[in-house]
């Protein structure tokens, strides 16, 4: 999703970009003109996650084709997209708010393309976590491939539901999506089929991710991104699960490398969907944030 920052009204058109295994498609708000604002949705969301949070910013996966047969998806491959999304559009420097594995996503794009990037917000999410090379990474990587494989022996047709059904399956998986949530995540999640609907997203998304990082690899890829940096995170998010000690150890010293490269570290009450759910909590704090970085606005 695409947002330009500038003083008018919203308008909201469909943005498509060629890739080499088809397209990339999203949403634009607001003119063509202006300076970019890069919206990432989760891992398994699409760009309506944005719809209400980015009416309330200063002004200005559900249709994007899938990957070729037997291509894995993993944030090495999120990143591409992201380069030939940028690059093709020719729009220069861009700030970014990323939601989840968006966040992933976008943090690395920054450290391996610094100039491209200006402002760097975080929606729940801070980085790419490391897991111990030692042990599980094998494991990890191994489980992402077994994942594929039986994949692509399995029958293709997707299982159809009714709308109410759909609803059902998406709250049952997601527990922190309000009710109104889901129908806007459904607006684009869903394909009508003849006998009801199916999902759109691809399934090959929910497999372990086989790119792997070191705490060391972490903290060396933290340190080359040059855009101011803003994380808010949710109190009943994914930081609360993070931080228990049963589920990773590394949360607290990748937090304390951003606060001490004097970037924002902000806890806000919440769950993993609060900028969906209730926009109005995290807004103030990304538009703030992107004026005082002297995002540009257009006249």
């Amino acid at each position: 999703t695409f947002m330009n920052c500038a003083p008018c009204g919203l308008l909201v058109s469909e943005l498509s970009v060629p890739v080499p295994w088809g397209e990339i498609r999203g949403k634009i708000w607001g003119p063509h003109h202006g300076h970019p604002v890069l919206c990432l949705h989760g891992w398994a969301d699409n760009c309506g996650s944005f719809n209400t949070l980015i009416p309330l910013l200063p002004k200005g996966n559900g249709r994007t084709q899938a990957f070729q047969k037997s291509k894995a998806y993993s944030l090495g491959c999120f990143k591409l997209q992201l380069f030939l999304c940028v690059r093709m559009e020719c729009m220069g420097e861009y700030s970014i708010v990323h939601h989840k594995s968006g966040g992933h996503v976008a943090g690395m794009f920054s450290a391996l393309y610094p100039e491209m990037v200006d402002a760097l917000i975080f929606l729940d999410c801070f980085w790419v976590l490391p897991t111990d090379s030692q042990t599980e990474t094998p494991t990890m990587i191994r489980q992402g491939i077994e994942e594929l494989v039986q994949y692509e022996k399995k029958a293709k047709e997707k299982r159809v539901y009714t709308y109410e059904k759909a609803v059902e399956r998406l709250l049952a998986a997601n527990s922190s999506l309000s009710t109104a949530s889901v129908h806007i995540l459904l607006e684009r999640g869903l394909v009508q089929v003849e006998n009801g609907f199916v999902f759109s997203r691809d399934l090959r998304v929910n497999f372990k991710n086989i790119v792997r990082l070191s705490l060391e690899q972490s903290l060396e890829m933290l340190s080359r991104i040059q855009a101011s940096v803003l994380a808010v995170l949710a109190q009943d998010g994914c930081y609360k699960s993070l931080s228990e000690p049963s589920q990773n150890n590394f949360t607290s010293t990748l937090l304390q490398f951003l606060r001490d490269r004097n970037h924002t570290v902000v806890t806000v009450a919440g769950d993993h969907h609060t900028h969906l759910n209730t926009p109005e909590v995290v807004a103030s704090l990304i538009s703030e944030f992107l004026q005082k970085k002297k995002v540009p606005l257009s006249t």
